[in-house]
């Protein structure tokens, strides 16, 4: 378990003063001009050194991302835009840093736009956050009045400019080009890339998107040390991360460990455990509602990083922890899932557009057993068939919840199936 003083986020339940004082107190906005003056060269090969996977869901590594930004200014202005659309269902972790913890995304904005000579960054916050939005401001003005940002940023000769954007709501627009789309006012719908953001970005610009826990973990590691940071998790898994735990366990909570955490240790530990034993476990979903689902046989000893997760086709995404014990309807929850990617489809390619619908009426049918044993086949055709044919990630992330059913809970399809139409034909011989 992740010692106390290894936490990044000190302040993720909101016990302590989030405004600009207490941040401070937390360590905070300290040697940040110091780390400038290391140059943006230095900032970048130390966040590639240090290991950090994006910590959105696609686990691309951070620095270098960064590292194709263009390395000189010129008439085309960069930026850098931090998405806090959160929009994956079970997924609450950049809400509560936004509310509790606002000066270190602030202050990681600052040195992630110095590194990428980016001198305007904005913030895309999903618009329901209210709260959040209003604390995050709050800190943005105060940031401001006490000169970390603004004209001559710590006192560091750097000009940089903070804008905090809210947007409608979309799940789409949690998509980096859908994002950038919205932000310039456009209905939010993915982009074709190539070409890439950090070619063609926002207004035409160099640009580039990362997660708020991304860019809010940057100063702490700058901080204290690449090596520091690689030194939790696994090889290609380093670094601590917050996981989300919701579901069927005693305590739901949100908490910070490291990567590559046995999934039964963060469940037991920190959540109090599953709702009536572990042996009531019926299954978990690890990264969020778009990575499939585990039965319990595997959720006894994976662990909770990328790779690990990946080898059993599964992913840590947003490292939302989905926990579901026996009562559970399985098909039921999948089906729910199904109507939300329907839902959310932006429209703009034909096998999300199509496949979702059809796969959710078809979930639909499942969840009551109306349905033939062959359709579970045609069913599992189609997902391959939208899976990696669509601008953007959506179609898979509407695909893989139904793979992971039919993989590891064929037989309860299978039982539903069975027994709906046993019934139909007592009721017609009934009738009869």
């Amino acid at each position: 378990m992740l010692a106390d003083k290894d936490r990044i986020f000190t302040n993720l339940y909101g016990h302590h003063d989030w405004r600009l004082a207490g941040a401070k107190s937390r360590g905070d906005w300290q040697g940040t001009k110091e780390i400038l003056d290391m140059g943006a060269d230095w900032i970048i090969d130390e966040m590639k050194r240090s290991g950090l996977r994006g910590r959105g869901g696609a686990g691309f590594p951070t620095g270098l991302k960064w590292s194709f930004m263009p390395k000189t200014e010129s008439d085309r202005p960069h930026y850098l835009v931090v998405n806090a659309d959160e929009g994956e269902p079970g997924t609450c972790k950049d809400r509560d840093m936004l509310r509790f913890d606002p000066h270190k995304l602030i202050e990681g904005c600052l040195i992630a736009s110095f590194a990428m000579r980016a001198h305007a960054c904005y913030i895309y916050i999903r618009g329901e956050f209210y709260n959040e939005a209003s604390n995050l401001q709050v800190a943005i003005d105060e940031a401001y009045a006490a000169g970390l940002i603004g004209d001559n940023a710590c006192g560091s000769g750097w000009k940089f400019d903070l804008y905090l954007h809210r947007g409608a709501g979309a799940y789409i627009c949690g998509e980096e080009t859908a994002l950038i789309e919205s932000l310039e006012g456009k209905k939010g719908q993915p982009r074709l890339k190539p070409p890439f953001p950090a070619g063609v970005g926002l207004y035409g610009c160099p640009t580039t998107v990362n997660n708020v826990e991304s860019i809010a973990v940057a100063p702490t590691i700058l901080r204290r040390g690449a090596s520091w940071f690689a030194g939790f998790g696994r090889p290609n898994n380093a670094g601590t991360k917050v996981f989300c735990i919701s579901g069927h366990v005693n305590n739901p909570c949100n908490v910070e460990d490291a990567m590559s955490i046995p999934l039964k240790e963060l469940i037991e530990k920190h959540a109090g455990g599953v709702r009536g034993g572990w042996d009531n476990l019926l299954a978990v979903i690890p990264g969020g509602a778009s990575v499939p689902v585990l039965p319990k046989a595997i959720c006894d000893n994976v662990l909770m990083d990328f790779d690990a997760l990946r080898d059993v086709k599964s992913g840590l995404g947003t490292a939302a922890v989905m926990v579901m014990d026996k009562s559970t309807d399985i098909v039921a929850a999948i089906a729910r899932l199904s109507a939300f990617y329907k839902h959310e489809s932006c429209g703009q390619c034909t096998p999300c557009r199509e496949g979702t619908g059809w796969m959710a009426r078809v979930m639909k049918r499942m969840v009551k057993g109306d349905a033939t044993l062959q359709e579970i086949d045609t069913l599992e055709r189609v997902t391959y068939q939208v899976e990696g044919h669509t601008i953007c990630a959506l179609g898979d992330a509407a695909a893989w919840p139904i793979q992971g059913l039919i993989r590891h809970f064929r037989p309860e399809l299978e039982r539903r199936i069975s027994a709906y139409r046993d019934a139909k034909t007592r009721a017609s011989a009934k009738a009869a």
